[in-house]
């Protein structure tokens, strides 16, 4: 293109982007297949759960895999040339999104129908149309399909003990053979390295040296594609760009060090096994480490010394390494280069973190390098062995994390005053087998229970704090809850009595009291969460079950159970630091609450839900815990979490104080905030 670029090219261009019409492809929206399999499972109507669902799956790879070659496609029709004209940049910006529009529409139909809810893409990521395929496959007696369909969720979904006892159920059903226990979301990279170490530990070299070299191959490829899907609308959570007064180039600046971000962080999400918190350690220079020493050992020194400079671009200077390189060059008489493929991944990848480091500066981000490769991974011994040839392929922790530890600095203690003279103590850490636990009897009476649930019957809604979703936790119950603020403004307004909108609130403050001063607390504890919420059996749904109500997990960290760890980080609500559930009734089959170790299978303590009964303990790792399945009735609580920090303190809960004063100085002028949307994800 000349200087003489028409300024009229540009705005052609840009009408063609937003004019085009969609082609004769048009492909049926997955959120919306997932959604009708939904309905099917709770109509009961199980052909129709398993031909949406699958459905639903198909849509989303093509979506995916369209994205992926339309980006590919049109970054190689239209790259970036070393011009630093801004018009000729813009030329090729919009070129590349119209080539997008035209290649995406072509093959998927209009883009607005695949725009789909982040609840919706959390579910496929964490594999749960599985979950429901399993549970359809198994009513239709199609036991492979059903097989295959639990062993890909449990792929993903480790801690879930009930799949993994229906999977072994699976083994002994007549019909259902080994090869039915596929991983239909396996990752072909992942799957040929875990192959290739068998057969490395089973010294056969050379089937371990195709399969490691397929694993590489599979890796650059699945980086690629990685990538591309980075190249969408970005998320700025610390701004809102409707309103942003920033300039065009700050804004371009500001996109594309999360685009940067996004493809840098490929690195960790592809050494990240479906269901694990944390990468494979050393994950792609180990394919190097094997290859190296596996070439040397069926002669092909000169690929061994190619594997491990590959290597030593890793990891400059490592000490074991650097001594294989001269001994193969020794042997060899000559030196020779890397692969090609690693010399062009390690440079941009050190490029990606300068250009990080710049982007943070502008947006005002602290960002830090972190160790992306997992540590050197290497092992000095006679035989200079490649590290982790055990065959085990350890995720371990990356620097960056921390630890579960409870977030109190203070110490922890227990045994203080109940405060109100009614409640009585049952159990406590010790009798519980575990730390910072407590178990409390008549926190509330029986015509107090009995006023709650009647209010539950009310103001509760299906899925509320879980964005509208009747059934987050499990497909066979239903879920109900309502928040301190929304049942005092249902009072104020007549649609429940207000002496029973303001018992929720009193009672919750009773419970907070009593958790404050038997954990012997030097400051304030404050709410984080308070939730009136029900469980009911879907009736129908109960035969042969065995999963849980709510799968075992931690209140302010993310359970790792094959590691044995519980990570303090985002998007775990990290500030909690206390729990507590006080429960309504007992009149219904299962509910119990379980505390179990961290491996997320062994229960050390079991509590029976009834009126009035209260369990406490404090939110980290030492205190994982769920909830056993309800098969018959409606369990009802008041689930509440708790903050030492004030800065997280519950938004509505200081709402609800400013209108519990207001009705107290009998002021009718009181205004209410319906706009507010806070989600607990983790509910007890």
């Amino acid at each position: 293109m000349d200087d003489n670029f028409a300024r009229g090219g540009l705005l052609s261009i840009v009408l063609r982007a937003v004019l085009l019409s969609s082609s004769f492809a048009s492909l049926e929206p997955y959120d919306l297949l997932y959604n009708n399999g939904v309905e099917a499972f709770y109509r009961g109507d199980y052909t129709n759960v398993a031909r949406y669902m699958e459905g639903a799956l198909s849509s989303y790879a093509e979506v995916r895999q369209t994205k992926v070659q339309c980006w590919l496609r049109c970054q190689e029709q239209h790259p970036f040339d070393t011009s630093s004209w801004d018009l000729r940049f813009f030329d090729v910006i919009l070129r590349r999104s119209s080539c997008l529009n035209e290649c995406i529409e072509n093959k998927i139909g209009t883009q607005s129908m695949h725009r789909v809810s982040e609840d919706v893409i959390q579910d496929f990521h964490r594999r749960i149309p599985y979950n429901y395929l399993q549970l359809a496959y198994q009513k239709l007696k199609q036991v492979d399909q059903a097989a295959g369909a639990a062993h890909t969720y449990f792929q993903a979904n480790p801690e879930h003990v009930e799949m993994g006892q229906n999977l072994e159920q699976y083994k002994d059903m007549e019909g259902v053979q080994e090869d039915h226990f596929v991983d239909r979301e396996a990752r072909p990279h992942q799957g040929a390295f875990s192959a290739a170490v068998k057969l490395y530990d089973q010294r056969d070299y050379k089937g371990a040296i195709l399969l490691f070299e397929q694993a590489l191959l599979e890796y650059y490829k699945a980086d690629v594609e990685c990538r591309a899907l980075c190249q969408g609308p970005q998320r700025f959570e610390e701004h809102d760009h409707v309103l942003y007064r920033y300039s065009l180039h700050e804004l371009i600046s500001d996109h594309f060090t999360q685009v940067v971000h996004c493809e840098h962080e490929c690195v960790r999400d592809l050494a990240t096994r479906p269901g694990r918190l944390s990468p494979m350690e050393n994950y792609l220079p180990l394919h190097y480490d094997y290859l190296q020493f596996a070439y040397f050992q069926v002669g092909k020194v000169e690929q061994a010394l190619k594997c491990a400079l590959s290597y030593l671009l890793f990891h400059e200077g490592e000490e074991f390494m650097a001594e294989n390189v001269e001994y193969y060059r020794e042997a060899l008489g000559f030196d020779s280069k890397p692969d090609k493929k690693a010399v062009w991944y390690v440079t941009r990848h050190k490029q990606e973190l300068e250009l990080l480091l710049i982007g943070s500066d502008n947006m005002g981000v602290e960002f830090t390098e972190g160790n992306y490769w997992g540590g050197t991974g290497g092992r000095e011994d006679s035989n200079r062995i490649p590290s982790g040839t055990d065959g085990g392929m350890e995720y371990v922790p990356i620097s960056e994390k921390k630890n579960n530890t409870v977030a109190p600095t203070q110490a922890l203690r227990e045994g203080g005053p109940l405060v109100y003279n009614s409640v009585q103590l049952v159990h406590n850490s010790a009798a519980l087998n575990g730390t910072q636990r407590v178990l409390l009897d008549d926190v509330i009476s029986m015509d107090e229970c009995s006023e709650l649930k009647n209010l539950a019957h009310t103001v509760t809604m299906a899925g509320d704090g879980y964005r509208g979703k009747m059934s987050p936790h499990t497909p066979n119950e239903r879920f109900e809850g309502a928040t301190v603020l929304k049942t005092l403004q249902y009072g104020y307004e007549g649609r429940v009595p207000l002496r029973s909108a303001r018992l929720f609130y009193d009672v919750s403050e009773r419970a907070r009291r009593v958790i404050e001063s038997y954990f012997m607390l030097n400051s304030t504890l404050h709410f984080s969460y308070t939730h009136l919420v029900c469980r009911t059996a879907i009736t129908g749904q109960q035969d042969h079950r065995n999963d849980l109500s709510h799968p075992i997990h931690a209140d302010n960290c993310l359970l790792d159970p094959e590691a044995n760890e519980c990570w303090k980080e985002p998007p775990a609500y990290t500030y909690r630091d206390y729990s507590a559930l006080l429960y309504l009734n007992g009149d219904f089959e299962g509910g119990e609450f379980i505390f179990t170790e961290m491996d997320a299978k062994t229960v050390t303590a079991s509590v029976k839900p009834r009126c009035g009964r209260m369990v406490g303990f404090s939110s980290g790792g030492e205190n994982p815990h769920g909830v056993r399945a309800v098969t018959r009735g409606q369990r009802c609580a008041v689930a509440l979490w708790f903050t030492l920090d004030p800065l997280f303190r519950e938004l509505e809960r200081l709402q609800a104080d400013e209108v519990m004063q207001a009705l107290d100085n009998q002021n009718s002028q009181t205004h209410w905030d319906q706009g507010l949307n806070i989600n607990p994800k983790d509910e007890l």
